[in-house]
């Protein structure tokens, strides 16, 4: 099942959304931010009904 989740991205600090596959429990990837287009780092956990997602700038890590 894809989800969508808001998230903050560290370069230009606007909310953003992600689409998110529900069915993979734990996931880290690279994607871009739809207003400033730098890479975001995307860590994501879930657990249950509960999503939690981490951003970071893509050459700071986590």
């Amino acid at each position: 099942m894809i989800s969508e989740k808001e998230a903050t991205c560290p370069y230009c600090w606007e909310n953003i959304y992600f689409e998110i596959d529900t069915s993979i429990s734990e996931q880290e990837y690279v994607e871009d931010c739809h207003v400033c287009c730098n890479p975001i780092l995307v860590r994501l956990s879930i657990y249950e009904e509960s999503i939690t997602i981490d951003t970071a700038k893509e050459d700071d890590g986590f």
